[in-house]
Order: C-alpha cells, then structure tokens, then sequence
C-alpha cells in the first residue's frame, strides 16, 4: 500500500526528513564541536588523552544505538510507526539542549564528564529508535518499484544534518568573539536545536499512521513479541546478520570516514583552522547530496547491491591515496609558516630581548617531514617584546591557514569520499526494509542498521586516531594513514560477505 498522490508522498518525506535531519544534527553538533568540547569538560594537562576522552565519549553514542533500536524497535512494532519516532525527537532534543547546560571540568569537576556521558548515552538510545521508524515509515507509503528513489531522501538527513551543525557553528564564531565563542558560545549550537525540535514534534503530530503497519494491526496481523521473531526464529535472523556483515557494517565506516574522519583528520592531524575545515567540508557536502537521490533512483532500476559494492571497493582501493594527498597538500604553507616565524625570531634576537632558545625550546613536526621549533605568537607593542613575569608573553599556534588552491583542493578530495558515501548510503533505506516482513519490519531492519553504523562506523574516530597517535608516537614515516586501516578491513569483509551472499534486487515478498 501507498499514498495515492505525488504530493501525499512529498508531506510524508517532509515531515519525517525534518524530524530526522534535526536529530542527526543533535548527534553530530558534539563530533563537530569534539576539539572544544575537550578542553571544556575533561582535564586539560594533557590535551591529547582529553580529545581522544571526547573522542571515546562521542563513541559511546554510537554503542548504544543498538539497544535504542532493539527497544524502540520493539515499540515501532507494536504500537506504531508515528508515535515511536515522536518520543525519539523528544528525548533526543532534550538530551541535546542539557549538554549545552553543563558547567565545565573546572566549575564542577568529574561530574562535567560523567553528566555528558549520561546524556551523550541518551542522545544514542534516540538515535537507535529514531531511524528505522523514519525509513519504514516512508518505505511504506512509497509506491512500488520507486523505493529506493523515496527512501534515498531519509538518506540525505545524515548528511544535512551534519551540514547543518557545521553552518550553526560557523554562523556563531563569525558572529562572536574567538574569546566569547571559546567561553561560551560554543553552547549555542546545542541550545538552538530546542526551536528546531519543537517545530517537527507540531508537524510530526498531525502525521497519520503508516498504512502498511493500520493494515496489519486491523486484521490483527501485527507482531505480539517482535524481540522473539526477529532474532528467535532461524530464517530471519539469517536476513539479519547478512544485513549486518553484507552490508551496514562496511557503509557505516564509509559514511563515518567520508564525513566525519575526514573532518577530524584536517583540524587533528593536518591542524587545519576548524572554521576553515568547516566551510570545505560544507561545500563538500553541498555538492555531494544531490547523489544520495540519484543513487537511490538508480537502484530501483538496477538493483542495490553493485551500488553499494561498488561504493565499498572504491573506498578500499582509494583511501589511502586519497589522504596522503590531503596530507600532503599543507606543506607549501606549512614551510611559509616556517619562514615567518624565523623573521619573528631573528627580530627577537636582534632586539636581544631574550635569546631565542630560551623562548622556543620544544620542537614540532609538519606536515613535508621537516621540524621547526614550537610555533609562538609573540606579542610586540611599538617593536618591543611585552615581559611578563620576567618573560616574554607568548601564544602557542597550534592551527594554520590554507591558500585558495589548496582550500580546492581539498574540497575535491572531501567530495569524492562524499560520493562513495552516497553510493553505500544512498539504496541501503530501500534494501533493508525489503528484507524484513511488516510485523517486525522497525525491529529486524533496526538493529543491523545500527550495529553496522553505531558500533562498527561510531567507533571509527576513536579508533583511527588511536592509530595515528600511536604510529606518530613510534616514528612511522606515512602515521597519518595508520588510522585507515580499520575501515579499509571492514569494508573489504563486508564487500567480500555482500558479493558473496547478497542477491541483487532481491524484492523480499513481505513488502
């Protein structure tokens, strides 16, 4: 069953890619905002140990989905589409505005880490519930034979979302100080997602039922335990776990190192200006969306399983060239960097206001392999260098400035990962609700989903740049694709198990 008119369609879309969109951008405001947020909420006597802390606290969002959608799941089967994503919006917008409300490490101590952690878990178990109700719900109004191209649009929620965090964060520094933006304009961003929330929960109310799911309830076919079906009897649980391994698994550390690896990569690794890796990696995504539609479409006339293979073996094959050219890119400016600061120390010396070991003594590593001493922002007032304490006041630089070339560049690079995004993420809606009869539909299609993209795809930042510390650490010349390794295996199982087993266009008959 479906709605009947173009336009009854296109209200179902809107309402549920609104609700959708906003909870995806609850989730991700707290990875966008991971470099700040670390030094707001853990210790700060070692930098790194507290963003790889925020990094872990990010991650454990990611671990919970699972049981968000075994239990919404269950919910979304027994009681309804429409009702179970509303308190999901709730209860994720809630969880969202109270991080923006904490007091920081030094106000309160550990219970800053401990309260974020809580509602960072929240904001997971609403995430878990939230998606699979959103793709069966449009799946089930959609007609026949157009499934993928519909469901493609719950696809682009991800991704907007995450585009939209991006733009809100960027609109407050431009519109703030760095110095009030540091101290407490970085909580804006999650204080505004309460208006957002409130506006979809009115649309989402005057939603109607899925018909599929009214059908099915009316003539009594709904499911009594949807847990027991779905993982309890043998011929699905096989559907569940090849969704899983075939599939979610290895789109969910495409999606995650496309968007959000590649993002920490730039500000971490590379030390890219954060307001600078926005704005590229927004008009990355900008020119990337429009293809979850088209392969979406696409699948409908093809099949989805060589898209999503396809998107799979393209990322394997081309991560790792991809990112040495990222990295790559800065070492022009980098060494441009170099020469300035030794014009600031030969002024210095010549000045003989303090010799210039006694004010750099640690060296840092570039990008090009070369080491210069630690970057300093000197403060000079009419060419005299301002003592404080008996030393010269200095500001460590720890990001840098990119050419116009290079900013295109890497937009480039980005884009391309965009596409292999778009190409597992797009049909994945579409093949998963085709896999699972109605009555346990919300449930069965849940929990691959969430595994493959909480567990196997959340973890990836934490992961990854666990290699890559550890690999700088032990002198590995290339260290910056260290952390690569973890989603080029998990998406060669996966592409292996999908190729394998996975039948192309395999329209389940309880669809």
């Amino acid at each position: 069953m479906s709605v009947k008119s173009t336009k009854g369609i296109w209200k179902v879309i809107s309402a549920s890619s609104m609700g959708t969109m906003i909870e995806w951008y609850d989730f991700y405001i707290f990875g966008s905002l991971a470099v700040v947020i670390s030094t707001k909420f853990f210790p700060s006597d070692n930098p790194t140990a507290a963003f790889l802390s925020t990094l872990a606290t990010f991650a454990a969002g990611f671990v919970v989905r699972p049981f968000g959608a075994l239990f919404f799941g269950r919910l979304g089967d027994l009681i309804g589409r429409k009702y179970t994503f509303m308190v999901t919006l709730l209860l994720m917008g809630g969880a969202t505005f109270l991080i923006g409300c904490i007091p920081s490490y030094e106000t309160i101590g550990f219970m800053a880490p401990l309260l974020v952690l809580i509602l960072r878990l929240l904001q997971g178990l609403a995430l878990g519930g939230e998606y699979g109700g959103a793709a069966t719900y449009v799946a089930e109004h959609a007609p026949v034979g157009q499934r993928g191209y519909w469901t493609s649009w719950i696809q682009t929620t991800a991704t907007v979302g995450l585009f939209i965090s991006l733009m809100v964060i960027l609109a407050t520094r431009n519109i703030l100080t760095p110095e009030q933006f540091d101290e407490w304009g970085w909580r804006v961003p999650f204080w505004v997602s309460i208006i957002m929330v409130g506006v979809s929960y009115l649309i989402r109310k005057n939603m109607d039922e899925s018909p599929v799911f009214a059908k099915a309830k009316s003539e009594g076919k709904t499911s009594t335990n949807p847990l027991k079906e779905s993982f309890g009897n043998r011929y699905n649980l096989k559907f569940v776990l090849l969704a899983l391994f075939g599939a979610t698994m290895g789109q969910g550390v495409v999606w995650y190192t496309g968007q959000f690896y590649a993002m920490s990569f730039m500000k971490t690794v590379m030390s890219i200006d954060s307001s600078q890796v926005d704005t590229l990696l927004g008009i990355s995504l900008i020119l990337g969306t429009p293809f979850f539609i088209f392969f979406g479409w696409l699948s409908d006339k093809v099949g989805r399983k060589y898209i999503m293979m396809g998107g799979m073996l393209l990322a394997i094959l081309l991560y790792r060239p991809i990112y040495k050219q990222m990295y790559e890119t800065t070492s022009v400016k980098n060494k441009t960097e170099m020469v300035e600061k030794t014009t600031v120390l030969a002024e210095l010396k010549e000045n003989k206001k303090q010799t210039m070991d006694s004010i750099y003594t640690t060296n840092k590593e570039y990008v090009d392999g070369t080491t210069f001493q630690e970057i300093k922002t000197v403060h000079l007032e009419n060419g005299a260098v301002i003592i404080v304490d008996g030393k010269p006041k200095v500001d460590t630089k720890t990001t840098i400035k990119i050419n116009s070339s290079d900013n295109w560049a890497l937009i480039f690079l980005v884009f391309v990962q965009v596409i292999f995004v778009t190409m597992v993420y797009g049909p994945i809606a579409a093949f998963l609700v085709e896999m699972f009869p109605v009555k346990i539909r919300y449930t069965s299609m849940s929990l691959p989903y969430h595994v493959g993209n909480g567990i196997f795809g959340g973890l990836l930042p934490a992961i990854s740049t666990y290699f890559v510390t550890n690999a700088k650490d032990l002198g590995h010349p290339e260290f910056y694709l260290e952390g690569l390794w973890y989603p080029i295996v998990i998406a060669a199982v996966s592409f292996v198990v999908g190729m394998v087993y996975i039948k192309n266009k395999d329209k389940n008959a309880h669809v």
